[in-house]
């Protein structure tokens, strides 16, 4: 009796297993024939076949998080640091950690690189406004030393003033001119004061 009663236990539980086999074998052929993206673009191809626009979206943004690499047309990827506006050629769909060492490595020196740029630009700036403030300053020197230039100078009094119609001394005469006739006028003149007025004599002195 014990024997026939283990016996139909076993057979239950063969035919339980069984079940289970036959409810599974359908899901397993379903995940043989179905294969994960290796990449990208096989990603992004899967995405493209969503029903709706909202999960079309949501498949993309995935692909995207898993594949940083960019297939080439001549044969493996590339990946594009945005950072350093520069890419990288890459074995894989994703760099390996050898690769992410040597993009970092290259985003350090591009860095220094900007950093001394900039302060080579900062450093010609300062110059070239140095030039310009040396330049005005000279510019206004010149300015200030021409309007000095302008100012007229005072002509210096002469000590003695001419008398009118007097030629000055050692100045050569002009014939018919007044200030070369005026002399010998004059002495005509002191000449005919003499003849009418002449001068009185001298009282004699007393012996």
């Amino acid at each position: 009796m014990s024997s026939v009663i283990a016996w139909r236990r076993a057979a239950l539980l063969l035919v339980a297993a069984a079940g289970c086999l036959l409810l599974t074998l359908p899901h397993a052929r379903a995940q043989w024939w179905k294969r994960a993206p290796v990449d990208f673009e096989q990603c992004a191809d899967a995405a493209e076949k969503a029903a709706t626009k909202a999960e079309k979206t949501s498949a993309l943004a995935d692909c995207n998080a898993k594949f940083a690499g960019r297939r080439k047309a001549g044969g493996g990827y590339s990946y594009y640091d945005f950072l350093q506006d520069r890419s990288f050629d890459i074995a894989g769909p994703n760099p390996t950690p050898e690769e992410q060492k040597k993009i970092d490595e290259a985003y350090t020196a591009y860095l220094a690189k900007e950093r001394r740029s900039n302060e080579a630009a900062q450093a010609t700036a300062r110059q070239q406004r140095e030039q310009q403030e040396q330049q005005a300053r000279q510019l206004q020197q010149v300015a200030l030393r021409t309007d000095v230039e302008r100012v007229p100078i005072p002509a210096e009094r002469p000590k003695v003033q001419q008398t009118a119609g007097q030629r000055p001394k050692g100045a050569p005469c002009t014939k018919g001119s007044f200030s070369c006739e005026w002399p010998r006028l004059s002495e005509s003149l002191n000449d005919l004061k003499k003849l009418f007025n002449p001068a009185p004599s001298k009282p004699a002195k007393k012996s």
